[in-house]
């Protein structure tokens, strides 16, 4: 039976410094057994090497098996280095009109991720490109239009799903009217409850209907939603707008903690307690891993002394483990002598030069 400690450690999800893990990460995930692990650009040199640092990290998690994470979208945010292919943004997608090609690049991208040993992709992106102005969404969107946001992001999400990658869709309850970027400064968004109903939330219902995995939250504050506190850490949004009225059964993840829109308005004990009160599952602290051991160690001890923290722990570890067991049964990495001709087999920059002909 796990221990409280054992529970909570499962709600975090680091970063990790290097392409390899030191001694001192080791005995970390030793000690913490944290729930998983998301790697970057500065972790990725080449497919061996992000094959044997993926392997390290399955096999140093002991007990349940490790998310292992990255954001590969294509476009902008796309971590992984040449042979794996890099294809258009979202935005190039939906200029296209053609939903099976949002199917293809999925599954492709599926097939290296999962060639690799990463099990989880923090995509895709269901904001709607409501705000011309928007910094740091933009082109990640599939498209101005909800219906077709939902149409795209439909076979986005199967095409990962078959490609044996758990899909997570993002930024909810909607990243796409702000004006500002929540790594540098917490977006304000002002829409009323029914425009955020008829323009941001619709493919984040479409995504709850049809059994998406798992969701990452926003760090936005959404007057008419919370006047306070912005959605990662806002009750009335999670577990009153997501879990209740979209009827979300799935696990959420927290965008990165460090960012800004959160780290520059609220200490560590009182953002992760924040969190876990709203309903996330999983908290992000993507860089810092001293940060993340405080944010765990400040949650043990809330959770030691307020039953109501400990019931939402409860709840968030009965989710993760169960998308565990459904989806972590065995490391998807090939065999490092098969990776490069199986790579080279894939071919995939075929669809990027079809998306590019369709445009």
């Amino acid at each position: 039976m796990p221990t409280l400690r054992e529970k909570i450690a499962q709600m975090f999800l680091v970063g990790v410094g290097a392409r390899e893990l030191t001694n001192e990460e080791r005995m970390m995930i030793e000690r913490y057994s944290f729930g998983g692990f998301i790697l970057f650009g500065h972790n990725c040199c080449d497919p061996g090497q992000i094959l044997s640092l993926t392997h390290a990290l399955w096999d140093a998690s002991k007990g349940l098996p490790p998310f292992i994470a990255i954001d590969q979208e294509g476009g902008r945010v796309h971590r992984l280095p040449k042979p794996f292919a890099h294809f258009p943004p979202a935005a190039c997608l939906g200029e296209t009109g053609n939903v099976k090609l949002a199917y293809r690049v999925a599954r492709a991208t599926a097939e290296e991720l999962a060639a690799v040993g990463i099990n989880l992709d923090f995509a895709p992106v269901l904001d709607v490109n409501s705000n011309s102005k928007n910094p740091i969404i933009g082109d990640r969107s599939f498209a101005s239009d909800p219906q077709k946001v939902i149409a795209f992001s439909e076979r986005w999400i199967h095409g990962l799903r078959d490609g044996g990658i758990i899909p997570c869709g993002k930024h909810f309850p909607g990243h796409g009217d702000t004006d500002k970027d929540s790594h540098l400064d917490l977006p304000l968004v002002d829409w009323s409850r029914d425009e955020l109903w008829q323009v941001e939330l619709p493919p984040f219902l479409s995504a709850c209907r049809n059994g998406i995995e798992s969701l990452m939250t926003a760090h936005v504050l959404y007057r008419a939603l919370d006047p306070k506190l912005p959605a990662t850490l806002s009750h009335d949004i999670v577990t009153g707008l997501l879990r209740k009225e979209l009827d979300y059964h799935g696990v959420v993840f927290s965008d990165d903690m460090e960012m800004k829109a959160i780290s520059d308005h609220y200490e560590v004990a009182e953002a992760v307690a924040l969190c876990v009160r709203a309903g996330i599952d999983v908290m992000l602290f993507c860089h810092e891993q001293l940060r993340a051991i405080d944010a765990f160690n400040s949650l043990c001890s809330e959770a030691e002394k307020d039953a109501t923290v400990r019931s939402q722990v409860e709840n968030s570890y009965n989710r993760i483990i169960k998308l565990k067991q459904a989806r972590l049964t065995k490391f998807t990495g090939l065999r490092a002598e098969q990776l490069e001709k199986r790579l080279a087999r894939m071919n995939h920059q075929g669809i990027v030069e079809e998306i590019q002909g369709n445009l």
